[in-house]
């Protein structure tokens, strides 16, 4: 069995026979995907018509298109949101290796969704929703076997041309599409398989739809001819086209924007295209009802001017509605309408002027033209009209035209319009710059470990290597006063084993004093020199002198992979500013803030009765925070959300602070992600404390508290309190009570050192509140130590009589135990002590809180409330 699994990943293992093999597979389920659109818009496009005509098309036409666009944004928004729009950006990210989501679930949306949207009337194409649902099926293809990154890469490619060429029944345009716009890459067994699969695509379309392997396709015979007189028509045509296609381009993206604004779902945009489009087109002439035949109507008949600039401008404006909603429809077609209406346009003048070529002939160029202003594709829109019309009297033309439009539209609004596409969306992709060299500069900020443990100077070298054995960590810095001083490696701890120091000595004594560091704002290809150039293995990252992280080898290798397997990339969209909803405010009238993160209506009541209790203390405001979470491919202003449930739940919030006479305001932000909301709302608000709930441990690789308390913790600009509710808590409130009414008896661990204040400052706030709850003040010694020295716990119970008055009963125990964890849990479950309270500097909090634990340890072991505090620092 061994032996057989071995042949079978062995067989799989990407080369160019499987390749080759896999992209025909491609080419045919990419054909037969572009078929059954084309019939199945078809059919429902006919029954469309149908019913216009036998029900009043004022009435007909908008209810079919807002019922038809209304399932398609449906299908969209609620199974696969990445299918909406044209298709092709989200196809051009991917091959860009952006984590943009290619599956068999986004082709079955995307196709579905298509048909419905075309069969409502709109004014969209179907082959971008082709090169999208071929790129998709070949990506989720790629995975079913374990092949390279760069072979997904290819197989995306392939189906993306194979769609195209099948939507066209055009080869070459499909390949070449591919080269020009998606993958700038003609490596051999790229192209090659694009181009097996292109060819595929266009026979097994032409066989199926019915027509033959001839080069008669589905437009005219055309025969045209060309002298040398026409030339200064053909660049009027392209300068027209370059300067319409820009006009039209900057129209499409203003659309996108304006829907956006509307705050309204995907679902209910697309609908109302739908209706615009219905009733616009059942006010316009019969003709415009069949969307596929105008472009017939053009180039084949005999139309009028009037009827011709009339459709140009019909489907210009109808086109933006459409797109701009999210449609999951392309823009091919409505790009080759528009050019062969503005080329009929220019013929007639020319045969009015010289009578050589018929406006049908320009109509044919202007689609090229057009099509090449507007895509930025001139040598793909050469070769989609020569394959439509095999006329080779065209092709001169054709060039003329489309290299002049791209040209006067590159230099309006230059660059891809996918790309500016994506840039909406807040993705970044520079075309001109390889794969591997966006990663390499990808810079130390981006791949770093935030999360990083690290020791104080003062600490024993016995105290490093109690770090090392509780850590995965294999170097720690050294802090003095949260400045970087040193950094100990597991090599340095040699220097114990060889008799030099005794675990007593300090820290110091061991680590590498100004070890050698790296800004964040370094490059990946400066980090890999630095690390090679003095053989380290790991480097400090720093913002000024301030520790922010730390970068390995290991690091760098996990990011590299991750990036090529497009888990993650430089360009990912980019965090934008939080936008408030929804905001209440209550008069100013205490003397500080306190945040209160409100998430889950369970733990809700509880987490405002703890900060109305150090509210009412310290004379403080209760400001309450809900963060509703968006995709970060949407921009938070622009974005629409629900958010009944959340005001109900501040509402309660503001009930409760009436009851308790405390001031307390509410907001509703729309983010990107909780932490930068927070740190957002701290900044604006003024915020003193942030109190916050806490499960009590992370699955977060590389976490300690999680994403966003860690965030948080290390970004604070005020203190930071962590609840971590018990199992048996009982989270009614009491009627005279602030805080839960099975608060009796509160440990507090001491440590020393300026952790010690931190772990005190919230006791009289509880104390306050309930003057029966009872203060144990402990400290753990090792069991190696006879002479245990309490002045630390007589200092704190006496400062917690004489500067606080607190009358409560105060207790200081000290205590014996090899584990301060260990020691704490025992002593918790002795006392049945309901809160255990643990301070921590901010650095300590993130390492350990006391003495080489983390309090993760604690929390694990007790069923019991934990509250960390996190107090200012002298670099806040």
């Amino acid at each position: 069995m061994p032996n057989f699994n071995k042949y079978v990943r062995d067989f799989w293992q990407p080369r160019r026979g499987l390749a080759i093999a896999e992209a025909c597979v491609i080419g045919v389920v990419a054909a037969l995907s572009a078929v059954f659109l084309r019939f199945s818009s078809g059919w429902l496009g006919t029954f469309r018509v149908s019913t216009s005509y036998a029900i009043p098309a004022i009435l007909a036409l908008p209810l079919i298109g807002a019922s038809f666009g209304f399932l398609a944004g449906f299908l969209v928004e609620r199974f696969a949101p990445e299918a909406s729009g044209s298709g092709v950006p989200q196809v051009k990210a991917s091959l860009a290796n952006i984590p943009i989501t290619l599956t068999w679930r986004v082709a079955a949306v995307k196709l579905v969704s298509a048909i419905l949207m075309l069969g409502s009337g709109m004014t969209l194409g179907r082959q971008g929703p082709t090169v999208h649902v071929g790129a998709a099926l070949a990506a989720g293809m790629s995975r079913v076997f374990p092949t390279s990154p760069d072979h997904r890469r290819q197989m995306i490619a392939a189906g993306a041309g194979a769609g195209l060429a099948a939507a066209f029944n055009a080869p070459i345009t499909g390949i070449l599409f591919v080269v020009e716009e998606l993958l700038q890459d003609l490596s051999g067994l790229t192209l090659g398989t694009a181009i097996i699969a292109s060819f595929i695509g266009g026979v097994v379309s032409r066989l199926l739809g019915g027509r033959s392997l001839q080069l008669n396709l589905e437009l005219i015979e055309s025969k045209s001819s060309f002298i040398i007189t026409e030339l200064p028509f053909y660049l009027i045509l392209g300068i027209l086209a370059g300067l319409l296609a820009a006009l039209f381009r900057q129209g499409l993206l203003l659309s996108l924007s304006y829907y956006r604004k509307l705050r309204v779902s995907l679902t209910l945009r697309i609908a109302l295209a739908g209706l615009i489009s219905g009733i616009a087109i059942a006010m316009l002439p019969e003709g415009f009802r069949n969307n596929t035949g105008l472009r017939l109507f053009i180039i084949d008949g005999q139309p009028s001017v009037y009827k011709v600039m009339l459709v140009f401008v019909a489907e210009f404006i109808l086109t933006l509605v459409a797109f701009g909603s999210g449609a999951p429809g392309g823009l091919f077609a409505p790009s080759l309408i528009l050019g062969s209406c503005l080329g009929y346009l220019v013929g007639v003048v020319e045969f009015q002027i010289l009578g050589f070529s018929t406006p049908n002939t320009y109509a044919l160029v202007g689609m090229g033209a057009f099509f090449s202003a507007v895509s930025k594709v001139p040598i793909t829109a050469i070769m989609i009209i020569f394959e439509i019309t095999t006329d080779f009297n065209l092709v001169l033309p054709l060039m003329i035209g489309s290299v002049t439009s791209y040209l006067v539209a590159d230099k309006l609004i230059p660059g891809s319009l996918y790309a500016k596409l994506l840039q909406l969306n807040g993705i970044d992709i520079d075309t001109e710059m390889p794969i591997n060299s966006r990663f390499i500069n990808l810079t130390a900020q981006e791949v770093m470990q935030r999360q990083v443990e690290t020791l104080q100077e003062q600490m024993t070298v016995d105290e490093a290597i109690q770090a090392f054995s509780h850590s995965t960590q294999r170097g720690f810095p050294v802090l003095d006063n949260t400045k970087l001083v040193g950094i100990v490696t597991q090599s340095d701890l040699m220097k114990i084993r060889e008799g030099k120091l005794s675990r007593d000595a300090p820290v110091s004594e061991i680590m590498t004093s100004h070890p050698i560091t790296i800004t964040s704002k370094h490059s990946l290809s400066n980090v890999l020199y630095v690390l090679d150039r003095h053989q380290i293995s790991r480097l400090p990252v720093l913002e000024g002198r301030r520790l922010v992280g730390m970068i390995s080898r290991g690091d760098i290798i996990r990011a590299e992979a991750n990036y090529l397997n497009c888990k993650s990339a430089p360009n990912q969209p980019k965090i934008k500013p939080s936008y408030i909803v929804y905001q209440t405010q209550s008069p100013s009238t205490g003397q500080g803030r306190l945040l209160v993160l409100v998430a889950n209506p369970e733990t809700a009541e509880t987490l405002l009765g703890l900060a109305a209790t150090i509210a009412k203390y310290n004379f403080y405001e209760i400001e309450c925070l809900q963060v509703v979470i968006i995709s970060r491919h949407n921009n938070p202003a622009e974005t629409p959300v629900k958010t009944a449930q959340s005001r109900g739940l501040l509402l309660s919030a503001e009930i409760m602070g009436k009851k308790w006479k405390i001031p307390v305001h509410t907001q509703i932000r729309v983010a990107h992600d909780v932490a930068n909301a927070t740190l957002e709302t701290i900044k604006d608000r003024n915020i003193n404390t942030v109190l916050m709930g806490w499960k009590g441990g992370t699955s977060t690789p590389g976490r300690i508290f999680g994403s966003v308390v860690d965030t948080i913790i290390r970004q604070a600009s005020c203190e930071v309190v962590l609840v971590k509710l018990g199992k048996n808590l009982n989270t009614k409130l009491k009627n005279n009570s602030l805080i839960p009414t099975n608060f009796s008896s509160c440990l507090v661990p001491m440590a020393g050192g300026p952790n010690s204040k931190i772990a005190l400052k919230l006791l009289p706030a509880l104390a306050a509140s309930n003057n029966k709850l009872k203060i144990n003040l402990t400290q753990v010694f090792p069991l190696s130590e006879t002479k245990l020295d309490t002045k630390l716990l007589q200092a704190a119970r006496h400062q917690l009589i004489d500067m606080y008055k607190l009358s409560n009963q105060i207790t200081s125990v000290p205590l014996r135990s090899d584990s301060v964890a260990q020691g704490i849990i025992n002593l918790v479950k002795t006392d049945e002590s309901d809160v255990v309270l643990l301070g921590a500097s901010r650095e300590g909090m993130l390492q350990q809180a006391i003495k080489g634990n983390i309090p993760e340890a604690i929390v694990y072991g007790v069923d019991c409330t934990v509250i960390l505090v996190r107090g200012m620092t002298s670099e806040q």
